[in-house]
């Protein structure tokens, strides 16, 4: 439960140091992105799975994807500028983050990864994870995104 509270802290801490607003709700564990949107009252695409990706120069970086979407590698690689990239085991993306998979975002990270945010979340209220088990954060997608100093760019594909 500590790591529960410090990841949920950390998360809450960065927010209001960038001056980010975020509207963080308890709720109960979902078995799939449907039933998760269903209990949050959004449609899928509008929670953002915050993935933890690996260079193969052992660095990493964030990318916000659409919860109905995927990461499209082609576009991501240009982008990044490399010919490798991988999602990493859970062990190394907590290592890196702080964070279980489940509960990973770039807000609270204990590195500040560079960000990478699909386009399509633009313009909206989005829901993202808030660095702990059963929570989600809601959020201004351009906020966040300027806040987070993110690239902004055409990096996903639907599933």
């Amino acid at each position: 439960m500590k790591c529960k509270r410090r990841g949920a802290r950390r998360f809450l801490e960065d927010a209001a140091a960038r001056g980010l607003e975020v509207d963080v709700v308890e709720r109960p564990a979902a078995r799939s992105l449907e039933e998760a949107a269903g209990i949050l009252g959004i449609n899928p695409g509008d929670i953002v799975k915050s993935l933890v990706v690996k260079h193969r120069d052992g660095s990493f970086l964030f990318a916000l994807i659409p919860g109905d979407r995927q990461i499209s590698w082609p576009k991501l690689r240009a982008l990044v500028g490399v010919n490798k990239l991988s999602l990493p085991h859970a062990d190394v993306a907590l290592a890196a983050t702080g964070y279980e998979r489940g509960t990973i975002t770039p807000l609270g990270s204990t590195t500040a990864w560079p960000v990478y945010a699909d386009a399509t979340i633009t313009g909206r209220r989005i829901s993202m994870g808030a660095g702990a088990h059963g929570r989600s954060a809601f959020v201004d997608a351009d906020a966040l995104t300027t806040a987070l100093n993110a690239t902004v760019a055409d990096i996903s594909e639907p599933n």
